[in-house]
């Protein structure tokens, strides 16, 4: 029997947003699950892998269908895919887990070949501006999901689409500020308590790698948007985590 030593993470893939070239980043990106060999131990989705994400009991985006499917033959393969909710897809109730993934909460501590990683998709970790705060609460509110659900899916996945989209073309390209960041704050806390190897988040579309003073790794993987197959690969036999920023 072949050993399963790989471990993949990936982050903020953003299928289904109207930038550049959509449906040449969702090839992409197929064409990255494709090249994960079936012995791979497991895949991890830190979050925003759509851009826009709502499902209703009966109906979910076809965004990204190609995806779903190579994710459904991974783990027909034996290879174990979890997911971490963004902020951009949060809105995902029970259909990953129907088709078999493993929903996981920020922060998640893992063990894997000897190493503890804390996993996430990165945001509000440490705090976080106060109306981005208030917006995400307002999303994860119960009431408010359940209002959304009343819309039509035509006009619905069309407004959460065009918000985003909008959302995007405003904001300028974002730059990890270093030890000024909550996240990093807050990696170097969790740190000082416990040993903690590696932190690896998504969320600022910045690729980061640094060293903290207690001595873990904080790596923040880059979005897809701008080419490459952004990604951290971690050999689970040799404790050695290698990560592609392109």
């Amino acid at each position: 029997m072949v050993e399963r030593t790989q471990v993949y993470f990936v982050s903020d893939v953003h299928l289904g947003l109207r930038n550049a070239d959509p449906a040449e980043r969702e090839r992409r990106f197929v064409d990255f699950l494709s090249g994960i060999p079936g012995n791979a131990l497991s895949v991890y989705l830190l979050g925003d892998i759509w851009d826009f994400w709502y499902e209703y009991r009966d109906v979910v985006p076809r965004e990204g269908a190609r995806v779903v499917a190579k994710l459904i033959a991974l783990m027909d393969a034996g290879v174990q895919v979890f997911f971490f909710p963004g902020n951009h897809d949060l809105w995902c109730f029970s259909f990953f887990e129907s088709l078999g993934m493993i929903r996981c909460t920020q922060p998640q501590l893992v063990q894997i070949g000897g190493k503890t990683l804390c996993l996430g998709h990165g945001d509000l970790l440490g705090g976080g501006r106060a109306g981005y705060s208030f917006m995400q609460s307002i999303f994860k509110n119960k009431a408010v999901q359940a209002v959304f659900s009343t819309l039509h899916p035509w006009f619905a996945f069309r407004l959460g689409n065009g918000w985003s989209g909008s959302n995007r073309k405003r904001r300028k390209p974002y730059h990890f500020q270093g030890d000024k960041e909550p996240l990093y704050r807050f990696a170097l806390e969790q740190s000082g308590q416990v040993h903690i190897d590696y932190f690896i988040f998504g969320h600022f579309h910045d690729a980061v790698d640094i060293q903290l003073p207690t001595g873990a790794r904080l790596v923040v993987l880059k979005d897809w948007l701008d080419g490459g197959t952004p990604h951290a690969l971690l050999n689970s036999a040799t404790g050695e985590l290698t990560v592609c920023a392109r």
